[in-house]
């Protein structure tokens, strides 16, 4: 232990004899300035600043009277979004956008599990801190995401103006996003439109499904195929997105084509899938949208990855 950290130390009396350790002290910090929520708890002890009888201890560990527990209070991080060197693919940039080829694997902006290392700290590097503001102070500049997993072309903002101009397409439809996937198994129908509702998965809430109304909302997408194996294991699929929800493509071609995407760890299994691959095999290949200064239509590409080229 860090004897710079404040430690606290308590014993266990005999009313919370064989409660969760994460329960009773959950219970503990209840009340009054110092209330700390279960979950933060249940860090501190995966953390190991949580000590059961000079012991570390599970969150779900039992207690008895008389132990004793000292808990070494981590210090609180930092809020702020700090500069990263991490190498970036430019499409273009100017003084009013960025468009980036982001790479798979890349999350867009920090969030709980994901503190550093995202394109929020390297686009605050790259542009020396010039990103606009107004999306939230943990996202600035971006105004449309991409799956942590999915590759490809990402516009972020660094004035008001093109904040405003682009949050305006995006929500009215006026960009166009084409993606390619490649997908287990073929669909039955070579091309079609796929319009229903998307919301949260009403058991798994990390995943997302097709719902009846009034839950969810729209989403919809064009699709075709672009080539297929012959002995129908997978197919090359670009999709249109008209509406852009989350995880998207990856439902509709799952529940809506029974055609998971090749290692969709969410929705495809892919231990089970026969062709095996090593990312997600999703990339956003084409960006389109007028330039918030000029109006000038604006047509971008990503190169295709080179995972993808085995099935080209």
């Amino acid at each position: 232990m860090d004897d710079s950290q404040e430690t606290l130390r308590l014993e266990v009396p005999f009313s919370a004899t064989g409660s969760r350790l994460d329960r009773y002290l959950a219970d503990a910090f209840e009340s009054g300035p110092n209330r700390v929520s279960r979950a933060t708890l249940q860090g501190w002890i995966k953390e190991g600043a949580v000590l059961l009888n000079g012991a570390e201890a599970k969150p779900r560990q039992a207690v008895a009277e008389g132990d004793t527990i000292s808990i070494q209070i981590p210090e609180e991080k930092s809020d702020e979004i700090l500069p990263e060197e991490i190498t970036l693919s430019v499409l273009f940039e100017d003084d009013d956008i960025i468009v980036i080829n982001k790479a798979s694997g890349m999350v867009v902006h920090p969030g709980s599990g994901n503190p550093d290392g995202t394109l929020v700290n390297a686009l605050l590097h790259h542009c020396g801190g010039s990103l606009c503001s107004l999306a939230g102070e943990d996202r600035p500049g971006i105004v449309h995401r991409l799956d942590k997993d999915t590759s490809g072309c990402l516009v972020a903002v660094k004035t008001d103006r093109a904040y405003h101009s682009l949050v305006a397409q995006f929500s009215g439809r006026e960009t166009g996003k084409e993606y390619i996937a490649v997908t287990q198994g073929i669909p039955v129908e070579e091309s079609g439109t796929i319009s229903n509702r998307i919301g949260r998965h009403p058991v798994n809430r990390q995943r997302m499904a097709v719902v009846q109304p009034p839950s969810g909302k729209d989403a919809v997408t064009d699709y075709r195929i672009a080539k297929s194996d012959e002995s129908g294991l997978w197919a090359q699929v670009v999709c249109v997105i008209h509406t852009g929800r989350t995880h998207q493509i990856r439902v509709h071609l799952k529940e809506s084509l029974r055609c998971p995407i090749l290692g969709d760890v969410i929705y495809g299994q892919p231990a089970r899938q026969q062709v095996k691959v090593d990312r997600l095999m999703l990339h956003a290949r084409r960006l389109n949208f007028r330039h918030p200064a000029s109006g000038e239509a604006m047509k971008f590409e990503a190169p295709i990855p080179t995972e993808f080229e085995p099935f080209l």
